[in-house]
């Protein structure tokens, strides 16, 4: 972000850019940060700002380089330990490099209690890590007291438990709490009374909540309410009041109602008067006192660093002792007061001094956000305390001797500290495959090298993999990545780096998608060598694909996604729990084919016509055109074969595209003059002849009323931008597909003008039918019905190519276009801005920026540094549960959505049993298993399911393909069929899964379904 001009590069912050908008952006490029401590968690911080994008960070450390920053801080190596370089001085550079726009600055002067700090002043925001708590109140009490105050921010992680402390001065005014879209209602029906009712149109749900305030638009009737705002109580789902109507006129029709954003203000308290009455955000409801039993240990913490200059010693029985004695006396200092927590204390004393890596990813991404909101006022603040421990890490160590917990001298005693050198081997050990390579992979990643996992001299291993090539907007996320790597490999570059974090990982990068047509490769035997699989995916498709072959293959899976400021993270372990595909979401609403074509009511009707009409255009038609051509070599034989009355399938409309062919940039632009009268003024003309404004439907009530929306035809006008920036970007589109070049001087306004005031616009009459179905699908144009006249025209058509000699070999091939929308210069998004707002002007609709255009129909998904940091960290936390083979009820899912704030942690959902007979029942992690012969039929296979697990499967399935079922006509006779026949595997094919049925023991009742029946074709696949 240029800070000069306030320009957004949008090739680099689009994602960021929908989670904060423009606004938000360009404050956080004036604004300058102060962020001391380079530790594992400062240095957390430090990656997310600078990625944000904020204008300055001046990074403050007085430390030098100790092997224990190697596990503990990814922006330091081995050679800066020996040759003892301060840690201010080493992460520098490679902080500055994660974002050319930002402006990092380093101090190494020491700050203590008897430090000035007006220094402070420049600073819009102030975070303290690593910083006693004497030093916090006084430098807190400092930013506090200026005008404007200085925003405030203090953190730690101290082992096991973490806290983050937030002070954005007295009053602190939010723009945007939630970060939300305005919610727009259609009305169905609003009562004349007191208070007036409204009903939503469908009963579709309002998603208010009372108190919130909307304005009204299109209302008919009682149009008093037009431009008015009011105040609303929810009644229903989808009712809500608005105050007294009784005065106003009926309501008779129509009608959008339109949330209005508030801003609010919060206020603030210092440090000094918050240690004794803590405002704290509660995260696990399981123990909702947790917050401030935390609260007592850490202040706890801080009393022994001051008292002794040093942390509680790493399995020392007396500081554990001194520890609870100092947690009691600050607890009885507290107004509201939670029992100590004795096993807390002693966790926190035994690993104070110890990180854990993913805790720190964790709540370094939640205060990372929380920054952004003190520079910029969007979203609401935290407020003032978090706290988090990861207790359930340590729990099942209870056991462990403590010599396990003592340093070694190497970069794992951080972590040694917190889990013991058991627990450590096993991370070493483990197998895991990562499933992409994005953002959230990237971190994983980091997280992973951190902790030693799949270290090579351990026979550890991490395989990544990830199709995909670096963009550039990429690097505004995916912290591994540098704009010298764009277009290279994410997986091979993201393994290269992660090896510069951690060289003695061993790190196996691939190419490939996790899909049923690479089976080959992601098969049983590569499953089942794997400890841990890890989705790191941005879609649910995937992750369901990924999901059943980890429960085929009987493997954990740590699950995690975000869109925006929300997260959410899911541990699925073998036999104790439910599995991504236990729960399915609701489908995505597809946009009825009549709403789209005819009858669309908001602006992401129209863009998606865009987006339609784009592939339709650009992409379809010209891949029809070129496959035609590939099965019928010449004119000449498509000629004479339709003479001859032969149906070749979609001949009409590639003869017609080669008689529309353009050979010049002019013809270009006319083509792209014609597609605007017949998109934005004929189709409009057609559904007023088909539907006059006076239309009633049988009963009585307008044809046109909400939603649907009566166009209204566009001339053309070379003077509006908006006309004139659909002509130029279709004319490119065009060229492009037909291979024709042009030059600047050719897109200028002079020569477009010339061109299309030559262009004859033919004659229109409209038609009669129109389709208002809204079941109806979209057609398949290659295979609709021709009459004899269009077959007369077609021939006839292609007849003058021919003889015009237009049908070269250059002219029976068309290029084309994918859409891509992070390519500003090829045109694709102003195409579609501009058809989209012209449609939506026609139908009087709002239009939409190009960037809310770009957004929706490049189905781009919002997405923020600070967000896959925190997710990331807490399937680390997930990954030593799942290491340590822990019980159920020490897995935490967790759901987050950072612009509230609000954070859940609830316990996994436990797998269900399903009975089949008494004594007979199955999980979704069982799987029977029949070994066959060459000869064994499925009368032998029923029987061996028989005898092998006590009950006889009355339907037999593969895939799609029903094997047997009883009431099919001829199954019976399939009995006798070898199941080599019926199933007819491929020769590589060791076996099939099944789906089987059994009778229910009650008559009438549906025949339950068993476990998956795995057939072997051979006994020698044992």
């Amino acid at each position: 972000m240029a800070a000069d001009s306030m320009e957004i590069d949008d090739t680099l912050y689009s994602r960021q850019r929908y989670v904060l908008g423009d606004s938000a952006m360009q404050q956080m490029a004036q604004s300058h940060v102060f962020l001391s401590g380079m530790g594992g968690l400062g240095v957390e911080m430090a990656k997310n700002i600078v990625l944000a994008g904020v204008k300055a960070l001046t990074v403050h450390d007085t430390k030098k380089c100790e092997t224990w920053d190697l596990g503990t801080n990814f922006f330091i190596c081995e050679d800066d330990v020996q040759n003892q370089r301060k840690r201010v001085e080493t992460v520098y550079p490679r902080i500055a490099e994660l974002n050319p726009y930002v402006q990092v600055n380093i101090s190494t002067a020491p700050i203590d209690t008897t430090t000035d700090l007006s220094f402070l002043k420049q600073y819009q925001c102030v975070i303290l890590t690593e910083t006693r708590l004497s030093l916090q109140k006084k430098i807190n009490e400092f930013c506090h007291s200026q005008q404007p105050p200085i925003k405030f921010i203090s953190t730690d992680v101290y082992g096991i438990c973490s806290r983050v402390f937030c002070d954005f001065g007295d009053k602190f005014e939010v723009s945007d709490p939630t970060g939300e879209e305005p919610k727009e209602i259609f009305v169905q029906n609003i009562t004349q009374s007191n208070p007036g009712v409204v009903t939503c149109m469908d009963n579709r749900n309002h998603g208010l909540q009372s108190g919130q305030l909307v304005t009204f638009r299109e209302v008919n009737g009682m149009s008093e309410l037009n431009g008015t705002t009011r105040q609303i109580t929810a009644l229903s789902p989808y009712t809500f009041s608005i105050g007294d109507t009784s005065h106003l006129e009926a309501y008779t029709h129509g009608g959008i109602i339109v949330q209005i954003k508030s801003p609010k203000t919060f206020y603030f308290e210092k440090m000094e008067k918050q240690l004794s009455d803590p405002s704290c955000l509660i995260v696990d409801f399981s123990k909702p006192e947790a917050p401030l039993q935390i609260h007592a240990a850490l202040l706890a913490v801080d009393m022994f660093r001051e008292q002794h200059q040093r942390m509680p010693g790493i399995g020392c029985l007396q500081d554990a002792d001194l520890l609870l004695k100092l947690t009691e006396e600050v607890n009885k200092t507290l107004v509201n007061k939670a029992d100590v927590n004795e096993d807390l204390v002693k966790w926190v004393s035994r690993t104070a001094k110890g990180s854990l890596p993913p805790l720190a990813a964790a709540v370094g991404g939640i205060a990372s956000q929380e920054v952004l909101k003190a520079l910029t006022g969007k979203f609401a603040p935290l407020q003032q305390w978090f706290y988090f421990d990861a207790l359930e890490v340590v729990k099942a160590l209870e056991t462990t001797a403590c010599e396990e917990f003592f340093p070694r001298g190497d970069r794992y005693d951080a972590l040694r500290a917190c889990i013991g050198e058991t627990m450590c081997q096993k991370l070493h050990k483990l197998k895991v495959f990562i499933v992409g390579c994005g953002a959230i992979g990237c971190e994983m990643l980091k997280n992973f090298a951190l902790l030693g996992v799949g270290l090579g001299s351990s026979s550890g291993m991490i395989a990544v993999t990830d199709p995909d090539l670096i963009e550039k907007s990429n690097l505004n996320r995916q912290f591994l990545f540098r704009p010298h790597h764009i277009q290279k490999p994410k997986s091979c570059t993201a393994a290269a780096a992660t090896l510069e974090i951690n060289p003695q990982i061993k790190i196996d990068a691939h190419l490939n998608k996790v899909c049923p047509a690479t089976e080959n490769i992601y098969n049983d035997d590569f499953y089942t060598r794997l400890d841990v699989i890890v989705t790191a995916l941005d879609n649910v498709e995937a992750r369901r694909y990924v999901d059943s072959r980890s429960v085929s293959n009987q493997r954990p899976l740590l699950d995690s996604g975000t869109m925006g400021t929300k997260g959410h993270t899911e541990v699925i372990v073998p036999n104790l729990t439910e599995s991504y595909n236990s729960h399915r979401d609701p489908p995505e609403e597809e946009i009825p084919f009549c709403t789209l074509k005819s009858f669309p009511a908001v602006i992401e009707h129209t863009i998606q016509w865009a987006r339609d009409k784009f592939e339709s255009s650009f992409t379809h038609k010209p891949s029809i055109y070129n496959k035609f051509w590939q099965i019928y070599s010449s004119a000449e034989e498509v000629l004479q074969r339709m003479q001859a009355r032969e149906s070749l399938e979609g001949s009409f409309q590639v003869v017609k595209l080669l008689s529309r062919r353009p050979t010049h940039w002019s013809q270009c632009v006319t083509l792209a003059r014609l597609k605007f009268e017949k998109y934005f003024k004929r189709k409009a003309v057609q559904l007023l002849h088909s539907f006059p404004l006076d239309t009633r439907l049988k009963d009585g009530s307008l044809f046109w009323q909400s939603p649907k929306r009566p166009p209204s035809p566009i001339s053309f006008d070379m003077t509006d931008p908006l006309h004139f920036n659909f002509i130029v970007s279709a004319a490119r589109l065009f060229a492009s597909v037909y291979n024709i070049s042009y030059t600047g001087k050719d897109l200028s306004h002079e020569t477009i003008f010339q061109i299309v005031s030559d262009v004859k616009i033919p004659e229109y009459k409209p038609s009669e039918k129109i389709e208002t179905d809204e079941s109806a699908r979209k057609p398949d144009q290659t295979k609709l019905a021709v009459s004899s006249e269009e077959e007369r025209e077609a021939i006839s058509q292609l007849e003058k190519a021919i003889a015009a000699a237009a049908v070269t070999k250059d002219h029976l091939q068309m290029t084309p276009v994918s859409f891509e929308k992070d390519d500003d210069r090829n045109g694709h998004i102003d195409f579609i801005t501009a058809a989209s707002n012209l449609r939506a002007r026609m139908y009087n609709i709002e239009a939409a920026d190009r960037l809310k255009t770009k957004r929706i129909a490049g189905k781009i998904i919002p997405a923020i540094a600070t967000s896959t940091a925190a997710v990331s960290g807490l399937v680390g936390l997930e990954l030593i549960k799942v290491v340590g083979g822990f019980s159920f009820d020490s897995f935490k899912n967790c759901f987050f959505n950072l612009a509230i704030p609000i954070i859940v942690f609830t316990e996994t959902a436990e797998v269900k049993r399903t009975q089949i007979r008494d004594g007979i029942s199955f999980s979704i992690w069982d799987r029977w298993t029949i070994y066959g012969k060459e000869d064994l039929t499925l009368s032998d296979f029923i029987n061996a399911v028989r005898e092998k697990y006590g009950i006889e499967p009355t339907m037999v399935v593969h895939g799609v393909k029903m094997l047997y079922v009883p009431v099919m006509p001829g199954h019976k006779k399939r009995l006798k069929i070898t199941m080599q026949k019926l199933i007819k595997p491929s020769s590589e094919k060791k076996y099939v899964d099944l789906t089987v049925s059994f009778a229910s023991e009650t008559d009438g009742d549906e025949d339950l379904p068993g476990p998956p029946v795995r057939y072997y074709f051979c006994q020698d696949n044992n």
